[in-house]
């Protein structure tokens, strides 16, 4: 093999890597549905968990989502990062801790137009307990988190605290 074909197949294994790499981290089922087939729309218009209709659906960074109507559907994909699941729909609390965690539909919040699940009633205990430091913390935390395909962090490391 050549020198420059060696270079441009390291290259096209380097971009693949990459691409690989940055494949969103979504709490999905088997079959890449996201949110339990719960409609990401009507958390903000009907401030409610709503059951989607499969027939209903649209794809959104790996994950398929259901929607209640076709004008949920149509509003999610003219803004779809506006309604998608913070996180990539795992626990909230969990990662402001550095890791994630499934999710129950009816802990959700929206808090500065995002929209937030936890796990349990636990953890929105917790995570009320200091919504703005939470949220700074899992924003901070879940690129290292995607990184780490979900799995507890060194947060020290990530803190500076190394």
């Amino acid at each position: 093999m050549s020198r420059i074909s060696s270079l441009l197949l390291a290259a096209a294994l380097a971009v693949g890597a990459a691409a690989a790499q940055a494949a969103p981290l979504v709490n999905v089922d088997r079959d890449g549905v996201i949110l339990d087939g719960y409609d990401a729309v009507a958390f903000f218009t009907d401030h409610k968990p709503v059951k989607g209709n499969a027939a209903i659906h649209s794809a959104y960074e790996g994950a398929t989502y259901y929607f209640a109507s076709a004008e949920h559907k149509q509003a999610f994909d003219q803004e779809p990062a506006k309604y998608a699941p913070q996180f990539g729909a795992f626990c909230a609390y969990a990662v402001s801790r550095g890791h994630t965690a499934a999710i129950s539909v009816d802990t959700f919040s929206i808090v500065d137009g995002r929209l937030l699940l936890q796990h349990n009633a636990k953890a929105v205990r917790l995570w009320s307990e200091n919504v703005p430091g939470n949220l700074a913390r899992a924003d901070k935390y879940w690129p290292r988190v995607v990184a780490h395909d979900g799995k507890q962090v060194d947060l020290d490391a990530v803190d500076g605290k190394d």
